[in-house]
């Protein structure tokens, strides 16, 4: 499961220089990245070349006979996803790189306690570098005016690092992986090799503040320490706007 994540690095240059963006994509800093949202992305265009654009999260198949459904189609499972009707195709021939510097998972504080008393962490790279969800993408545009380009997070088997917050996790591409994933004519067998999940070895976890629970909120006080009073969720200035559709 991937529900919420984070892209807060300062500098989009550095994600320009890092990633086949190109200029004319815009880049700004997320801190709680949420379903329906616009997510940068480097999706491929007819010749097979890298283009970055900006997809909404909740993959629509371009065959849905209505959008209303696809914000349940945030992650797809990995061991499935070249079966899966809703996935199948663009598991063929519409991957996607979806840019990140990390990702949210929360675990019971205890078993008697509700699930508001969750704790939230923020689980990266070690080191903090941005990095790629391996990405589908589709563009629906079914008896609409306009085409909804829209993607869905590949997911796997936690690993061990994660495994005691939930039993899924991102798959997170190496970089040297990342060419191969949105090339066209790499091999089925090969691509599923590709979704083996970041090491435990290669992941960090860090206890947030509750501010990063609203959905809503997208301020700097979703990577708070877990004990900071940042009062986030009531700052309006830092609610995201950032749903295309």
């Amino acid at each position: 499961m991937c529900g919420r994540y984070s892209l807060a690095v300062p500098d989009p240059g550095r994600l320009r220089s890092r990633f086949a963006l190109g200029e004319s994509v815009e880049i700004r800093r997320r801190y709680n990245v949420a379903p329906g949202d616009a997510v940068l992305a480097v999706t491929t265009d007819r010749d097979g070349r890298p283009r970055g654009e900006l997809l909404r999260w909740g993959l629509v198949p371009p065959w849905s006979s209505a959008p209303g459904a696809a914000g349940k189609l945030i992650n797809a499972r990995g061991e499935t996803v070249a079966e899966r009707p809703a996935f199948r195709g663009a598991f063929e021939r519409f991957r996607c790189l979806i840019i990140a510097d990390g990702f949210y998972e929360w675990r019971r504080r205890s078993e008697h306690e509700t699930t508001k008393a969750k704790q939230a962490f923020h689980i990266t790279r070690t080191g903090g570098e941005p990095f790629a969800f391996a990405g589908l993408w589709s563009v629906w545009h079914r008896g609409a005016p306009d085409e909804i380009r829209s993607c869905a997070i590949v997911t796997a088997a936690a690993n061990e690092a994660v495994a005691a917050l939930h039993d899924r996790m991102p798959v997170i591409l190496e970089a040297g992986d990342e060419a191969d994933w949105l090339d066209r004519a790499t091999p089925a067998e090969h691509l599923r090799a590709l979704l083996r999940g970041l090491p435990a070895a290669q992941t960090s976890l860090r206890a947030v503040s509750a501010a990063v629970n609203d959905a809503r909120y997208d301020g700097p006080g979703c990577l708070a320490g877990a004990d900071a009073d940042t009062g986030g969720a009531g700052d309006e200035a830092h609610r995201t706007q950032s749903t295309l559709f």
